[in-house]
Protein backbone atom coordinates (compact mmCIF):
# COMPACT_ATOMS: atom_id res chain seq x y z
CA UNK A 1 0.00 0.00 0.00
CA UNK A 2 1.18 3.53 -0.78
CA UNK A 3 2.51 5.05 2.46
CA UNK A 4 0.97 8.44 1.62
CA UNK A 5 -2.46 6.92 1.02
CA UNK A 6 -2.21 5.00 4.31
CA UNK A 7 -1.32 8.14 6.30
CA UNK A 8 -4.08 10.15 4.64
CA UNK A 9 -6.75 7.54 5.46
CA UNK A 10 -5.51 7.27 9.06
CA UNK A 11 -5.69 11.05 9.58
CA UNK A 12 -9.23 11.20 8.14
CA UNK A 13 -10.38 8.37 10.40
CA UNK A 14 -8.94 9.94 13.54
CA UNK A 15 -10.38 13.36 12.74
CA UNK A 16 -13.85 11.88 12.16
CA UNK A 17 -13.90 10.02 15.49
CA UNK A 18 -14.56 13.08 17.74
CA UNK A 19 -17.34 14.20 15.41
CA UNK A 20 -18.98 10.79 15.60
CA UNK A 21 -18.71 10.90 19.39
CA UNK A 22 -20.37 14.31 19.51
CA UNK A 23 -23.11 13.19 17.15
CA UNK A 24 -23.80 10.21 19.39
CA UNK A 25 -24.12 12.46 22.46
CA UNK A 26 -26.94 14.36 20.83
CA UNK A 27 -29.21 11.38 21.37
CA UNK A 28 -28.74 11.48 25.15
CA UNK A 29 -30.69 13.65 27.58
CA UNK A 30 -30.03 14.29 31.23
CA UNK A 31 -32.48 15.33 33.96
CA UNK A 32 -32.50 16.16 37.66
CA UNK A 33 -35.16 16.49 40.33
CA UNK A 34 -35.77 20.05 41.49
CA UNK A 35 -35.85 20.80 45.20
CA UNK A 36 -38.46 23.08 46.74
CA UNK A 37 -35.92 25.91 46.85
CA UNK A 38 -35.00 25.66 43.15
CA UNK A 39 -36.52 28.33 40.93
CA UNK A 40 -38.81 27.32 38.07
CA UNK A 41 -37.29 27.24 34.62
CA UNK A 42 -38.30 30.26 32.55
CA UNK A 43 -39.79 29.29 29.17
CA UNK A 44 -37.84 30.81 26.29
CA UNK A 45 -40.72 30.87 23.79
CA UNK A 46 -43.98 30.47 25.75
CA UNK A 47 -45.38 30.76 29.25
CA UNK A 48 -44.56 28.00 31.72
CA UNK A 49 -44.60 27.27 35.43
CA UNK A 50 -42.99 30.63 36.17
CA UNK A 51 -46.08 32.32 34.69
CA UNK A 52 -49.07 30.18 35.65
CA UNK A 53 -48.29 29.48 39.31
CA UNK A 54 -48.22 33.12 40.48
CA UNK A 55 -51.28 33.96 38.35
CA UNK A 56 -53.27 31.13 39.95
CA UNK A 57 -52.19 31.95 43.50
CA UNK A 58 -53.03 35.64 43.16
CA UNK A 59 -56.38 35.40 41.35
CA UNK A 60 -57.79 32.50 43.39
CA UNK A 61 -56.59 33.97 46.67
CA UNK A 62 -58.24 37.32 45.97
CA UNK A 63 -61.60 36.07 44.77
CA UNK A 64 -61.99 33.49 47.52
CA UNK A 65 -60.86 36.00 50.13
CA UNK A 66 -63.73 38.30 49.17
CA UNK A 67 -66.19 35.43 49.34
CA UNK A 68 -65.36 34.38 52.90
CA UNK A 69 -68.85 35.20 54.15
CA UNK A 70 -70.28 32.50 56.39
CA UNK A 71 -73.59 31.08 55.18
CA UNK A 72 -76.03 30.59 58.04
CA UNK A 73 -79.19 28.87 56.77
CA UNK A 74 -82.59 29.19 58.42
CA UNK A 75 -82.73 27.15 61.61
CA UNK A 76 -78.96 27.21 62.04
CA UNK A 77 -77.90 26.22 65.55
CA UNK A 78 -75.31 28.50 67.11
CA UNK A 79 -72.02 26.69 67.55
CA UNK A 80 -72.67 24.33 64.66
CA UNK A 81 -70.23 24.30 61.74
CA UNK A 82 -71.09 26.76 58.93
CA UNK A 83 -72.36 25.38 55.65
CA UNK A 84 -69.76 25.53 52.88
CA UNK A 85 -70.55 27.21 49.58
CA UNK A 86 -70.62 24.59 46.86
CA UNK A 87 -68.71 25.69 43.77
CA UNK A 88 -69.02 24.10 40.35
CA UNK A 89 -65.80 24.81 38.46
CA UNK A 90 -66.64 24.24 34.80
CA UNK A 91 -63.22 24.63 33.20
CA UNK A 92 -60.39 26.76 31.83
CA UNK A 93 -60.84 28.61 28.54
CA UNK A 94 -57.71 29.63 26.65
CA UNK A 95 -58.15 32.83 24.63
CA UNK A 96 -54.45 33.70 24.53
CA UNK A 97 -52.22 33.65 21.45
CA UNK A 98 -50.36 30.58 22.75
CA UNK A 99 -51.16 26.89 22.85
CA UNK A 100 -50.82 26.04 26.54
CA UNK A 101 -50.76 22.26 26.11
CA UNK A 102 -50.76 20.18 29.28
CA UNK A 103 -50.67 23.32 31.44
CA UNK A 104 -54.40 23.71 30.84
CA UNK A 105 -55.10 20.60 32.90
CA UNK A 106 -52.59 21.68 35.56
CA UNK A 107 -54.22 25.11 35.86
CA UNK A 108 -57.60 23.47 36.41
CA UNK A 109 -56.25 21.07 39.03
CA UNK A 110 -54.35 23.75 40.92
CA UNK A 111 -57.37 26.06 41.10
CA UNK A 112 -59.59 23.16 42.16
CA UNK A 113 -57.10 22.12 44.85
CA UNK A 114 -56.91 25.60 46.37
CA UNK A 115 -60.72 25.79 46.51
CA UNK A 116 -60.96 22.37 48.15
CA UNK A 117 -58.52 23.45 50.88
CA UNK A 118 -60.68 26.42 51.85
CA UNK A 119 -62.77 26.23 55.02
CA UNK A 120 -65.67 28.08 53.39
CA UNK A 121 -65.91 26.35 50.00
CA UNK A 122 -66.60 22.87 48.70
CA UNK A 123 -65.89 22.14 45.01
CA UNK A 124 -67.91 19.55 43.15
CA UNK A 125 -65.91 16.68 41.66
CA UNK A 126 -64.95 17.32 38.07
CA UNK A 127 -66.31 13.90 37.10
CA UNK A 128 -69.79 14.96 38.20
CA UNK A 129 -69.43 18.30 36.40
CA UNK A 130 -68.51 16.59 33.14
CA UNK A 131 -71.34 14.09 33.57
CA UNK A 132 -73.82 16.95 34.15
CA UNK A 133 -72.62 18.78 31.04
CA UNK A 134 -72.98 15.64 28.94
CA UNK A 135 -76.43 14.89 30.32
CA UNK A 136 -77.72 18.42 29.67
CA UNK A 137 -75.80 18.66 26.34
CA UNK A 138 -74.47 22.10 27.22
CA UNK A 139 -71.00 23.52 26.64
CA UNK A 140 -69.35 25.48 29.48
CA UNK A 141 -69.47 28.73 27.46
CA UNK A 142 -73.28 28.34 27.11
CA UNK A 143 -73.88 28.39 30.87
CA UNK A 144 -74.22 32.19 30.93
CA UNK A 145 -77.67 31.74 29.36
CA UNK A 146 -80.17 31.53 32.29
CA UNK A 147 -82.21 28.73 30.69
CA UNK A 148 -79.06 26.67 30.22
CA UNK A 149 -78.04 27.32 33.81
CA UNK A 150 -81.36 25.98 35.06
CA UNK A 151 -81.08 22.91 32.82
CA UNK A 152 -77.54 22.20 34.05
CA UNK A 153 -78.52 22.78 37.70
CA UNK A 154 -81.38 20.30 37.28
CA UNK A 155 -78.98 17.72 35.84
CA UNK A 156 -76.63 18.20 38.78
CA UNK A 157 -79.55 17.83 41.21
CA UNK A 158 -80.32 14.46 39.63
CA UNK A 159 -76.70 13.50 40.26
CA UNK A 160 -77.18 14.62 43.89
CA UNK A 161 -74.62 17.38 43.39
CA UNK A 162 -76.41 20.71 43.92
CA UNK A 163 -74.26 23.84 43.87
CA UNK A 164 -74.40 27.55 44.72
CA UNK A 165 -71.85 29.03 42.31
CA UNK A 166 -70.42 28.53 38.85
CA UNK A 167 -66.71 29.27 38.46
CA UNK A 168 -65.16 30.12 35.08
CA UNK A 169 -61.43 30.62 34.37
CA UNK A 170 -60.18 32.42 31.25
CA UNK A 171 -56.62 32.93 29.99
CA UNK A 172 -55.88 35.91 27.72
CA UNK A 173 -52.73 37.60 26.47
CA UNK A 174 -51.57 40.78 24.76
CA UNK A 175 -48.36 41.12 22.73
CA UNK A 176 -46.20 44.21 22.18
CA UNK A 177 -43.44 43.85 19.56
CA UNK A 178 -40.22 45.76 19.03
CA UNK A 179 -38.42 44.34 16.00
CA UNK A 180 -37.41 40.76 16.94
CA UNK A 181 -38.09 41.23 20.67
CA UNK A 182 -41.55 41.23 22.21
CA UNK A 183 -43.37 41.52 25.51
CA UNK A 184 -46.38 39.37 26.31
CA UNK A 185 -48.85 40.31 29.05
CA UNK A 186 -50.66 37.29 30.48
CA UNK A 187 -53.96 37.52 32.36
CA UNK A 188 -55.87 34.84 34.27
CA UNK A 189 -59.46 35.89 35.02
CA UNK A 190 -61.84 34.09 37.38
CA UNK A 191 -65.58 34.72 37.32
CA UNK A 192 -67.78 33.42 40.14
CA UNK A 193 -71.52 33.44 39.41
CA UNK A 194 -74.25 33.02 42.03
CA UNK A 195 -76.87 30.89 40.28
CA UNK A 196 -79.62 31.97 42.70
CA UNK A 197 -79.27 35.72 42.29
CA UNK A 198 -77.25 36.11 39.08
CA UNK A 199 -74.70 38.24 40.97
CA UNK A 200 -71.07 37.65 40.03
CA UNK A 201 -67.62 38.42 41.34
CA UNK A 202 -64.62 38.80 39.06
CA UNK A 203 -60.90 38.82 39.72
CA UNK A 204 -57.85 38.94 37.45
CA UNK A 205 -54.12 38.53 37.90
CA UNK A 206 -51.51 39.85 35.45
CA UNK A 207 -47.92 38.95 34.65
CA UNK A 208 -45.61 40.52 32.04
CA UNK A 209 -42.87 38.57 30.32
CA UNK A 210 -40.20 39.68 27.84
CA UNK A 211 -38.90 37.47 25.02
CA UNK A 212 -35.57 38.30 23.36
CA UNK A 213 -33.36 36.92 20.61
CA UNK A 214 -30.28 37.72 22.72
CA UNK A 215 -29.16 39.11 26.08
CA UNK A 216 -28.59 42.42 24.29
CA UNK A 217 -32.33 42.63 23.58
CA UNK A 218 -33.15 42.34 27.26
CA UNK A 219 -30.58 45.02 28.13
CA UNK A 220 -31.90 47.29 25.40
CA UNK A 221 -35.53 47.22 26.50
CA UNK A 222 -35.28 46.75 30.27
CA UNK A 223 -31.77 47.84 31.20
CA UNK A 224 -31.00 44.71 33.27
Amino acid sequence: MDRRVFLRDTVLLLSAAPLATLAGCRGHQKAHVLSKTDEDMVGSHTAGAETWKPLIDESVGKILGRQMEIILPAGHVEGALPVKKRICFVGVENKSSEEIGDFKEQIYQQIDTIISQSDAFAPISRRYVEAGLRQSRIRPDELFVPANQRMFAAAMEQLQQPFDYLLFATITSGTTRSNKDYQRDYMLTLELVNIQTGDFDKESANLRKGYHKSAVGKLKHYGT
